[in-house]
């Protein structure tokens, strides 16, 4: 394995240079290529036509101008980023995200993440992810329509069903894609509905889109569980974040007999050891759009914790769920969540655990589900999305539900197996990562050096 190691090295080290400064997708790509030290002993072959290199670098970068008034009539400027980075399987896909922590270097380690995650799916498409420097927190519906709409008159043209399909992530839901929608029809006088994915039913949305993240990164643990003869039910459940994918993890996880004590947002986490009560979480975060603190206030079975005073990882369970954002679960999280008896940690944000607290899970002999194969039912959800458009057709819930649960235990299958062949069983980091490289780049190769 040393001489492996040595020959990565170089082309690590070339990366980390060319992409300077930007150290989540530093992080991102380091993962993946310490994952394939096993594939380049058993096929060396991949080291040939700067394969590894090309893979690492994104096929196009669009960085542009957003300009937008406010309520008060003063002209506001962000940035937009749509990176596209790998379009091999199929055209590229990926959410866009409004957030004011938005960089090119995210974007790309979001693109390069959802290049292997889409792989994993099974379904033709790509990789890519998009973004803006744009806080919508505060913000009116006018002001985010305005915005949206300028966002999209630049990102259009990079588009199509067959070219780039975006859709929702951090900051865009329902709202922000409708009025995206709206300005891409205009802009280009047709009736595209597989342009973007995460739309509402009414013009063109799949059922279970909303719920899909969520729901599949429960029915990935379930599945980890099952293998090992356990289950969700009866199981203590923390879940971070109080957005989509937290939400509706939450909901899954009470239909899969969990109970889950405790979720968060931004500002601090609540308590509640009577399990949480979703109703009054969707109607904080979805219909008022308040804060989680406002929980505690109104159950008095709940407590709050301001951030900063306390951490979620604190929180005694056998399951947990980091469903918020990149890097939320540090080693210091990790050594609580192990310490208080964690069995399970399932990634249902893009990226959550730091890579030295996926060590200490390892090293205590958790199961972990890495994000790009645990949160995948977003995406592949979205694909069955473009799938209905294409046909001019309107799945069930329960049916497309069906597909869904169906695609989230082959993805589970898939890793554990890679990692088995691969001399690692349980391990599901290693295994999704090879799974995912090996689709990809034997398309690649296919394609020859484009």
């Amino acid at each position: 394995m040393k001489g492996v190691d040595e020959k990565l090295a170089p082309m690590i080290a070339e990366v980390l240079s060319r992409n300077a400064g930007e150290g989540e997708f530093h992080q991102a790509v380091q993962e993946v290529l310490d994952s394939l030290t096993r594939v380049i002993a058993k096929r060396p072959d991949y080291l040939n036509d700067a394969l590894l290199e090309r893979i690492c670098e994104p096929e196009r970068q669009i960085i542009f101008r957003v300009p937008w008034i406010d309520d008060k009539g003063q002209v506001q400027v962000n940035r937009g980023f749509r990176v596209q980075f790998n379009s091999a399987l199929g055209p590229y896909k990926g959410g866009i995200r409004f957030h004011p922590s938005v960089t090119l270097g995210t974007i790309k380690f979001l693109g390069f993440e959802q290049t292997f995650k889409n792989a994993l799916t099974g379904m033709p498409i790509g990789g890519g992810k998009g973004g803006s420097d744009f806080n919508p927190r505060g913000r009116s519906n006018g002001e985010i329509m305005r915005f949206c709409q300028s966002f999209m008159t630049e990102l259009h043209r990079h588009l199509g069903e067959y070219t780039d399909v975006p859709a929702g992530d951090i900051g865009v839901g329902g709202r922000e894609i409708g009025y995206m929608f709206g300005q891409y029809k205009r802009l280009t006088n047709r009736y595209e509905a597989g342009v973007l994915t995460g739309k509402a039913l009414v013009y063109g949305g799949s059922r279970a889109r909303t719920e899909a993240t969520g729901y599949g990164a429960v029915y990935f643990v379930e599945r980890m569980l099952q293998s090992r003869g356990d289950s969700v039910e009866g199981k203590r459940v923390v879940v971070s974040g109080s957005g989509n994918v937290a939400i509706y993890t939450i909901e899954k996880i009470r239909e899969f007999g969990g109970i889950v004590v405790a979720c968060s947002d931004s500002n601090g986490f609540v308590v509640d050891e009577a399990g949480i009560d979703l109703d009054l979480v969707k109607d904080i975060k979805e219909v008022r759009r308040a804060r989680i603190a406002e929980y505690a206030e109104i159950k008095k079975s709940a407590r709050y914790v301001e951030r900063g005073h306390g951490s979620i990882w604190d929180v005694p369970c056998q399951i947990a769920m980091p469903s918020a954002t990149q890097n939320e679960l540090t080693d210091k999280g990790a050594r609580s969540l192990v310490a208080n008896g964690v069995l399970v940690v399932g990634e249902g944000a893009n990226m959550p655990s730091t890579p030295e607290a996926v060590r200490v899970f390892k090293e205590a002999g958790v199961l972990f589900a890495p994000g790009k194969a645990a949160n995948a039912g977003g995406v592949a959800t979205s694909a069955l999305e473009m799938q209905q458009n294409a046909s001019r057709d309107s799945w069930t819930f329960e049916q497309t539900e069906t597909r869904l649960a169906s695609i989230m235990r082959n993805i589970h299958d898939t890793c554990a197996q890679t990692a088995e062949e691969y001399g690692e069983p349980g391990d599901y980091v290693l295994g999704a990562n090879i799974a995912g490289f090996v689709r990809v780049a034997e398309a690649m190769r296919a394609l020859g050096v484009i």
